[in-house]
């Protein structure tokens, strides 16, 4: 099932090529507007080394970034579940701090951090900490009722409780918060190397853009769907191999 279904995945991206190759032909569309597949390939394959280059720094700060933030939202969750106060007191603060926008934070985080790694490392924690810890605090909080009063009748402690009852079955929901994690990481690397820094992919693309090689920020952003496809089906591979239950 899973080979037929990437057949056809196969399938509709060839038949999406030949539509984007027919409709730059046919309607004479400018290069400098919208290049032919054809001329994406052949930046992919001569410009090899300087897409890789940057692309290796581009996953590198997607990578640290999806750690931090996934610890950081694990941890975050663990602590409101324990304490209701806390989670009064802090719960506002994290819904607030989501409607912040993004770009309007990111010039500060290179202001602050500097036009190195970390900027773009903070930017990718700050936009996936908040599906790490509401999906993981949601599903702490919502532990079948029968598996705590079993627990109560063994008189366990609260940190067991915590750890080996409300965790387990906050999994499937952590599983969906890791999933949107890794959707939305490429969008802070991304972000903060437009706003400021000199490799990267997005970086890359900025500066391509502004020399009109449009076919080559093409080829930066085709690998960077790659590489979010990639990571994106990396995690789900995982979380059913790990979690068998959670897909079913």
């Amino acid at each position: 099932m899973k080979i037929k279904s990437l057949v056809h995945t196969l399938l509709l991206s060839m038949v999406l090529l030949l539509l984007w190759q027919s409709a730059v032909s046919f309607f004479d569309v400018p290069r400098y507007m919208l290049p032919p597949p054809t001329q994406v390939f052949e930046q992919l394959t001569d410009r090899y080394d300087l897409l890789w280059q940057h692309s290796q720094i581009t996953l590198l700060e997607i990578a640290l970034g999806l750690f931090l933030g996934v610890l950081l939202g694990l941890t975050s969750a663990l602590l409101l579940s324990l304490s209701r106060s806390l989670s009064k007191l802090l719960l506002p603060l994290l819904v607030i701090s989501q409607a912040i926008p993004v770009f309007a934070i990111a010039p500060l985080l290179v202001l602050w951090f500097g036009y190195g790694l970390a900027s773009k490392i903070v930017m990718t924690v700050l936009i996936i900490y908040f599906p790490v810890t509401a999906t993981c605090y949601d599903g702490l909080r919502n532990t079948p009722v029968q598996w705590l009063e079993l627990a109560k009748t063994m008189k366990i402690s609260p940190i067991a409780m915590l750890f080996k009852v409300r965790l387990p079955a906050a999994l499937p929901s952590l599983a969906s918060g890791l999933r949107i994690a890794v959707s939305v990481a490429p969008i802070g690397a991304i972000v903060g190397e437009w706003v400021g820094s000199s490799q990267g992919l997005g970086y890359l693309m900025l500066h391509a853009n502004a020399r009109m090689q449009v076919d080559l920020m093409f080829s930066a952003l085709f690998l960077l769907m790659v590489m979010a496809l990639l990571l994106y089906l990396s995690t789900d591979y995982l979380l059913r191999k790990m979690l068998p239950w959670v897909g079913k």
